[in-house]
């Protein structure tokens, strides 16, 4: 399991009792906080910091540990800041500052000198935060005692969004094809994509993947097509059809083994040696938390993955949706989301039923998707785009709906919601901000965790939320 390092401040000055018992408050606290992290990641008392030499030596080995995915540091006494200047400049994993005490309250009968020196993070945590923003430290700060639940879930979120971080330097993104021709929005700076998030970004030609198909046997279609007739309801009679996209998981599955792959995208002006555009078999894949974006649209594709990592302790859903078409009644705008094809099942709120339909694009076969009405509940949109000059995220704050009425003719997964705080402002503030028609959705994750994500990623962070005024 991944972990978390616990660094407690201090300093020479106190003498060894005082230090002894300054790493015995530390112990117990970090064996307290670890058991409410609940299995997001291990939280390990690393050691209490005197001196600039350990606090460097320190840094770096947190920085250097590829398990090791974050640092809580606290100041337990003062700890004068300059000592934390070489280990904060060499520390390249996202930090929390906890700023609490190991006594809740103060024993104000017996309080004395000595029980001032020893609990000075109200001085101590003041020194080391100042250091930090003098060197511009994108970092989290969680104030509050320590047993606190609002202090717990601050540090159970750093955790997921450190863990996705991790997660994230590490991510290989296959690009079947290209970005859909002429496109602007889907399109993005690859190299800058790696530097800044980790994302090793790589052009595949569909026929890779064609190769793959064709060595597909007749046993492995056979255990896929199982599986669909198991999570599914059959609602068409083209069992060939659904045995074609059966065969294109069986490879994709092949292929994201082969190449560790965490994200991919395909577009259906490059389907050369396939008959059907990929369908229910990208629908599945999806439900696993594997990144998918259309037209070659990577971004979202890897922020999916990213996302999911960052929910997978969660209730709730998260997937690549579209933005495609408007309900305009005054008063009660919605929009519908779907795709082509490719809505992940994770969005239905009934069992999802097989259905093979023309697809009216690509000039393929009809393909085998997965049909359903969304789920409801309150949820965010996810968007990055690529400004050029840096990468921004929008985010805004939605309500997914159940459909009002029913869609027979409309042969698609339906997801439908409400922006925030209406129809009018949040939609012009998305198109102000240029958020893209891709974003990933999710029920699981909230604003908050996007906005930790966006500091911690030194990403410009765009809000949609109730309070939003264009």
């Amino acid at each position: 399991m991944k972990y978390l390092y616990f660094l407690t401040g201090s300093q020479d000055l106190y003498g060894e009792e005082t230090l002894a018992q300054v790493a015995k408050n530390s112990r117990e606290m970090t064996d307290y906080l670890h058991t409410r992290l609940n299995g997001i990641a291990d939280l390990r008392f690393l050691s209490v910091v005197r001196d600039g030499d350990e606090a460097e030596t320190l840094c770096v080995r947190a920085s250097a540990e590829p398990d090791c995915i974050g640092v809580v540091a606290w100041m337990h006494t003062f700890s004068p800041a300059k000592m934390w200047i070489r280990g904060l400049k060499a520390l390249r994993k996202p930090l929390l500052h906890l700023h609490t005490q190991y006594n809740q309250r103060l024993p104000y009968p017996t309080i004395d000198m000595d029980f001032m020196n020893l609990n000075q993070a109200a001085h101590g945590d003041r020194e080391f935060g100042f250091i930090c923003t003098r060197l511009g430290l994108k970092r989290e700060v969680a104030a509050g005692y320590y047993k606190n639940p609002a202090v717990i879930d601050k540090l159970r979120r750093f955790a997921e969004v450190a863990n996705a971080i991790d997660f994230s330097s590490r991510l290989r993104v296959a690009v079947f094809g290209n970005n859909m021709r002429d496109v602007a929005v889907t399109d993005g700076d690859r190299v800058e994509s790696e530097i800044r998030y980790g994302w090793n970004v790589n052009y595949y030609g569909i026929g890779d993947l064609a190769d793959l198909i064709a060595a597909v046997s007749p046993a492995e279609i056979d255990a896929q097509t199982a599986e669909y007739a198991d999570k599914y309801t059959l609602r068409t009679t083209d069992t060939a059809a659904v045995r074609e996209q059966a065969k294109y998981e069986a490879a994709l599955r092949k292929f994201i083994k082969r190449e560790r792959v965490g994200a991919f995208t395909d577009t259906f002006q490059d389907l050369h040696g396939l008959r059907q555009l990929p369908g229910l078999s990208v629908q599945n894949i999806m439900a696993e938390g594997i990144g998918f974006g259309p037209e070659g649209d990577y971004k979202t594709a890897a922020l999916m993955s990213v996302l999911c990592k960052m929910a997978q302790n969660r209730q709730g859903a998260t997937a690549f949706i579209e933005d495609y078409t408007y309900d305009l009644t005054e008063g009660g705008e919605l929009e519908l989301a779907a795709h082509m094809l490719e809505v992940s099942p994770v969005f239905a709120a009934e069992k999802p039923k097989i259905e093979v339909h023309p697809l009216g694009i690509g000039g393929k076969e009809p393909p085998a998707r997965l049909v359903f009405d969304g789920i409801a509940g309150d949820a965010v949109a996810v968007s990055m785009v690529d400004m050029g000059t840096h990468f921004r995220l929008i985010c805004a704050k939605i309500r997914l709906v159940t459909p009002p009425h029913k869609m027979p003719k409309l042969p698609v997964a339906r997801v439908m919601w409400e922006i925030l705080p209406d129809f009018s402002t949040g939609s012009a503030a998305w198109i102000y901000a240029g958020g893209a028609h891709h974003a990933v959705v999710s029920t699981a994750l909230t604003a908050e965790d996007i906005r930790l994500f966006a500091k911690l990623t030194d990403t410009e962070l765009i809000l949609i939320d109730e309070t939003t005024r264009v």
